[in-house]
């Protein structure tokens, strides 16, 4: 374990490091273990306990909660706290997901709020000008399209298989790009000139969103860009962009239903436009699913 705190100079000192310069004379032996393990590994203390702090330093979990009060911090959900402002949009995954837990009160009305406040944000964006303009855009395209591909991995691939199941069950082919590495292929060989794919990605270009990107724009297809990023890379090539954010702040971990509203909206508006062929689908829909569930004849029974 390093005993030492390295001599470089920050250009900018964090609250963690302010405090720990100023107070560390101060600190007791085991006290200064604990705080210069916590200073080389700050980013991993977002998702550890007290408990696993005191095992990872070979002390004790008071020890752990008296070197934080030492340091001027109530205890381990502020110095959690501290922690999200210094990193920022570079939290992990992990990370995003314990800051958000431990920045939300023990009161249920707090994840309540954080949830409902995610959609309140979302829907009012959706009513603003510039998206109504992008979502008019993208039923325009998605009449004429043939057959609407939707890409999204990771959560999102839930999210385009239940949208493409919407499309399918109103009347409009539609099929998904959901899968990661070389099994993606197997999807992308059904894209073709006449389809219109809708694009749920964010900032990163990841290989999986560059080789759809690149097909579509091969083979001259619309794209309707779903992002939260307003710097995505992707939106440079969409025909249009419908701005949604999956939380209220980036730092906080994502909720996934935010896209899913503006995916209805897109479904009913496609629906709306050609009335005629949702309604005739799925008056057939219930045709099979009589003809399914009707009862079968005894072998004994006359036809």
């Amino acid at each position: 374990m390093k005993n030492a705190r390295p001599t470089t100079k920050r250009k900018q000192q964090d609250t963690y490091t302010e405090r720990f310069d100023a107070r560390r004379e101060y600190l007791t032996p085991q006290q200064l273990i604990v705080a210069e393990y916590i200073y080389h590994h700050r980013a991993a203390m977002m998702d550890k306990s007290a408990m696993e702090i005191a095992q990872l330093t070979g002390t004790s979990d008071a020890t752990v909660i008296r070197t934080l009060q030492a340091l001027g911090f109530s205890g381990l959900r502020e110095l959690k706290s501290v922690l999200n402002h210094i990193f920022g949009r570079t939290l992990s995954s992990s990370a995003r997901i314990a800051s958000t837990v431990y920045e939300l009160s023990p009161d249920t009305n707090a994840s309540i709020g954080f949830v409902v406040d995610s959609y309140r944000m979302t829907c009012d964006l959706l009513c603003d000008d510039e998206n109504r303009d992008a979502i008019a855009h993208a039923t325009g395209l998605l009449h004429s399209a043939q057959r609407i591909a939707i890409f999204g991995i990771g959560a999102s691939a839930l999210l385009a298989d239940y949208v493409s199941r919407l499309f399918n069950r109103y009347g409009k082919p539609a099929y998904v790009l959901n899968r990661t590495g070389s099994s993606l292929s197997e999807q992308l060989i059904h894209l073709q000139p006449g389809d219109v794919l809708i694009m749920m990605v964010q900032r990163s270009p990841h290989r999986e969103g560059t080789t759809v990107l690149e097909e579509a724009r091969r083979l001259n297809i619309s794209i309707i860009l779903l992002t939260g990023s307003r710097n995505s890379l992707f939106s440079h090539h969409a025909d249009c962009t419908i701005f949604i954010p999956r939380s209220v702040a980036e730092e906080r971990i994502p909720v996934h239903g935010t896209p899913m509203i503006c995916l209805e909206v897109l479904v009913l508006a496609l629906a709306a436009a050609e009335p005629a062929t949702p309604i005739k689908t799925v008056n057939r829909l219930h045709e099979l699913s009589a003809s399914i569930n009707r009862p079968r004849k005894k072998r004994h029974e006359p036809e």
